[in-house]
């Protein structure tokens, strides 16, 4: 059975409710729609609530290099489960565009008719080589697992959090998930305990719990993929690994109880913009005397969109809904660019046919219909 998640008059989240009190409770008008950056249906109460009790409610993050399966669960019920796309190539490719930019305009500045010792090479000017930072990459993508993890504690009262972590044995190879995972277990540590698990853990106990996976093609979005590791750590706090011996056998069972029910599965994804990069990396072959470099970049637009900002389009008349990734602003076409979940161009669309939904919250969010 899903649940919806409900909110106290003063903000704070309470014990998700049924469909059925979630619909009498808006007839009544003891409650009313709210918006969140998750895009999950949530209701606000307009009156004080019978209780603040609340139950064990638990986050699973199964973190990987490229995606992240989310997964929230109680004792009775699977309240949210998530795939994430985490930015890892994209903010890597922007820091390996940005790092030859600047070694072509040093090359530039140096004049390399005189002797070496001669030329101009500025010394550093501070000591920033101290080895203790993490990669732009691999921190992005562990500031959106916390973004989601600080989306879901308004909605729900969370009161775990389960963190799959990675270690290498022996000659095992080196994974880039392993970096920043004392980090990220700190910045959680702050918002609520924190366990730890390790992969073969994990995959005994989705054994156990009968849960599907996908190991052909980890990029498909499903809830196979990633999403089901997420909801088997969260489970993992209600179940107990217990081993047994007598003279006649020996082996394991699971302490505890854990049901695994339907639940929404959302794709989430980060908006990839460019927001500093103001013009083209290469001047135009002819250029314009007025501009020589074409503008790119920022998140404005002169029509009153902010790109990121969720809207529908209409052309052809057939509507579509996407994401505003750019614009075109000239004497001939004012039209806005729309975008799908991967990023991907849906479609140039005219202006007076655009209508917005949500403003830009950072956080793109897909709900498939399967």
């Amino acid at each position: 059975m899903i649940r919806v998640p409900v909110i106290s008059p003063s903000g704070e989240p309470l014990m998700p409710t049924k469909p059925s009190r979630c619909r009498r409770w808006l007839r009544d008008g003891k409650a009313k729609v709210v918006y969140n950056g998750l895009g999950i249906f949530c209701i606000k109460l307009t009156c004080d609530p019978s209780g603040y009790n609340t139950q064990d409610i638990v986050v699973g993050i199964d973190p990987g290099k490229d995606f992240t399966g989310v997964g929230v669960q109680t004792t009775k019920t699977t309240l949210f489960s998530a795939h994430l796309e985490l930015p890892f190539r994209f903010v890597k490719r922007k820091m390996k565009s940005r790092s030859t930019l600047r070694r072509s305009r040093r090359g530039r500045r140096i004049n390399r008719k005189v002797t070496f010792k001669n030329r101009n090479h500025r010394q550093k000017r501070f000591n920033n080589r101290k080895g203790s930072k993490l990669p732009p990459s691999i921190k992005a993508n562990r500031l959106f697992e916390l973004r989601v993890v600080k989306e879901l504690i308004k909605l729900f009262p969370i009161s775990h959090i389960v963190y799959e972590i990675i270690k290498a044995k022996g000659n095992s190879g080196f994974s880039p998930v392993m970096v920043g995972q004392r980090v990220m277990i700190s910045w959680l540590e702050e918002i609520c305990p924190v366990e730890t698990k390790l992969g073969f853990e994990t995959h005994n106990l989705r054994e156990y719990l009968g849960l599907p996976k996908d190991k052909e093609d980890k990029s498909r979005q499903t809830r196979e993929t990633h999403a089901n590791d997420g909801i088997t750590l969260a489970c993992s706090h209600f179940l107990e690994y217990k081993r047994f011996q007598n003279y006649r056998e020996r082996g394991h069972y699971m302490k505890g109880e854990c049901i695994v029910t339907k639940s929404p599965f959302a794709i989430l994804a980060r908006p990839k913009l460019f927001r500093r990069q103001l013009h083209f990396e290469n001047p135009n072959k002819k250029p314009n005397p007025n501009q020589i470099r074409k503008r790119k970049g920022g998140t404005t637009t002169p029509f009153g969109f902010r790109k990121g900002d969720l809207v529908t389009g209409v052309k052809a008349n057939k509507t579509y809904r996407g994401w505003i990734g750019g614009y075109t602003d000239c004497k001939t076409a004012k039209n806005l660019s729309l975008y799908d979940i991967n990023w991907n161009l849906i479609g140039q669309f005219i202006v007076s046919k655009v209508k917005l939904i949500q403003k830009r919250t950072n956080i793109l969010v897909e709900y498939p219909k399967n």
